[in-house]
């Protein structure tokens, strides 16, 4: 599946002047856009900034920042996303290492940067070439959880083999209606949940919050969530229900809980597509609309992918689906390099050119994938074993008096790493033996937990992702 040479296909200046227009094509913040609405201010946002290099866009989920996104890209030039919650060592952090020349849009207070505005009633139908799609769209900024944030430049080409790939997978047309409540600054919510369809040419509705009720109102086909969206909507089954007609459920940004999911597909009718990627490589694998769907499982490579899996030597760990091993990918959505580290960027790609992911994951001989975490705060060895933390939260979460858990290896004079469970319980805490021999009795004993800590909460980032580094 293509969707042409243009970014944003669905945006063509001929197709709006031949009155194909699309009256809802945008909803966001409580407003409504059509395409020629889209098309006339974005491009008069073009006009302003087509001299740029690169603008930061503070990523409010409203319209000024949809039109800045889509103006820069009209006029290539590269859009640096700013998390509106970005403290001021973070924002200094974003702003001096990607150069960005000025804000375009809202800005925050005390920006020594220009400020170009953004004009919702403004309209432009000049037209402009479609830009070379080597250049770069974005630099996105990782999480920073192994320092500081680091740069993501994405070239048009590869968000366009991205979108393409999930188009295919997911068979997403024109006709779909996607609705979300993600933020704006990452991949998740900005370039599958915004761009996404812009180019297939359907709909979308951001309901601002991404709550139950929200989601239960928008009478969409397509979702998508992060686990902590899905989990409020297993726990609404009035608006649980509302979903069931909806064509796919899909969640992403980190792993879905295996109760979630079952109850989603108990109360909707339909099992969630679960989904793996991140900042570099975009979407990678995913479950298929026509394929299956396994709770725990990523699914397959998406069109374009090719994966492998290998240990700490560099060998190859076999598809057996319980060995696991580092996740190393390669394929046409890929990122161009880290801005500015020429070093960082050689340091994550082998010398066969394949991209080493950090994660750490198991295959099965269908070529169905399970992540089991991150090599630096998921890959547990203790006595001798290598363990995989998502496993064990797996099993706990499967526990009736489990809400939410989060497991780590924390340093141990005898064992090298313990592993130690941090458990939001369910109601009242449960006996601590009770959990660590649930854990013995599904897993392997080796598996199991040596210490379980009870939390009221687990911490977390703006994607729900949960903050590892902090629990010790």
């Amino acid at each position: 599946m293509s969707h042409g040479t243009r970014l944003l296909s669905s945006l063509d200046p001929l197709a709006v002047a031949a009155g194909a227009d699309i009256p809802d094509a945008v909803t966001i913040d409580g407003v409504t856009l059509s395409r020629s609405d889209l098309l006339g201010a974005a491009t008069s946002v073009a006009e302003r900034v087509a001299r740029a290099e690169r603008v930061a866009v503070l990523a409010r989920p409203t319209v000024p920042t949809v039109l800045a996104v889509v103006g820069c890209l009209i006029a290539g030039v590269t859009v640096v996303p700013v998390p509106p919650d970005s403290g001021p060592a973070e924002l200094e952090h974003i702003l001096t290492d990607s150069g960005a020349q000025a804000w375009l849009g809202e800005a925050p207070d005390g920006t020594g940067l220009p400020v170009v505005p953004v004009r919702k009633h403004a309209r432009s139908w000049h037209s402009y070439p479609e830009p070379d799609p080597a250049a770069p769209a974005f630099v996105l900024y990782t999480s920073g959880t192994t320092g500081a944030p680091k740069g993501v430049v994405l070239s048009r080409r590869a968000i366009a083999a991205g979108l393409d790939a999930l188009a295919e997978a997911w068979a997403w047309t024109a006709a779909d209606v996607l609705v979300h409540g993600l933020p704006l600054f990452h991949v998740h919510g900005l370039i599958l949940g915004l761009l996404g369809p812009l180019r297939v040419g359907g709909p979308l509705v951001h309901t601002g919050k991404p709550t139950p009720a929200n989601y239960a109102a928008a009478a969409g086909t397509m979702y998508f969530g992060v686990p902590t969206v899905w989990t409020r909507i297993a726990d609404d089954p009035v608006a649980a229900k509302e979903l069931s007609t909806a064509r796919l459920l899909i969640s992403g940004s980190a792993p879905l809980p295996a109760p979630v999911f079952e109850r989603l597909a108990e109360l909707t009718g339909q099992a969630p597509v679960e989904r793996y990627g991140m900042s570099e490589t975009m979407i990678t694998l995913s479950a298929r609309a026509d394929g299956a769907r396994r709770a725990g499982c990523v699914g397959v490579p998406v069109r374009g992918v090719q994966t492998r899996l290998r240990d700490e030597t560099g060998r190859p760990v076999p598809h057996d689906g319980s060995s696991i091993g580092g996740l190393q990918v390669r394929g046409p959505m890929l990122f161009d390099g880290y801005f500015g580290r020429p070093e960082a960027t050689a340091d994550c790609w082998t010398e066969d050119g394949w991209f080493r992911t950090g994660d750490v994951a198991a295959i099965d001989a269908e070529g169905f994938h399970r992540i089991v975490g991150r090599e630096s705060v998921d890959l547990i060895k203790s006595g001798g074993y290598r363990i995989g933390a998502g496993e064990v939260e797996t099993c706990l979460l499967g526990h009736a008096a489990v809400a939410e858990v989060a497991v780590v290896g924390l340093a141990d004079a005898d064992l090298g790493q313990r592993i130690v469970a941090f458990v939001v319980p369910r109601g009242a805490a449960p006996d601590e033996q009770a959990l660590i021999d649930h854990v013995a009795e599904q897993l392997s004993i080796h598996k199991r937990p040596r210490e379980i800590r009870f939390v009221e909460a687990l911490p977390r980032n703006a994607m729900g992702k949960v903050q590892k580094k902090q629990l010790s």
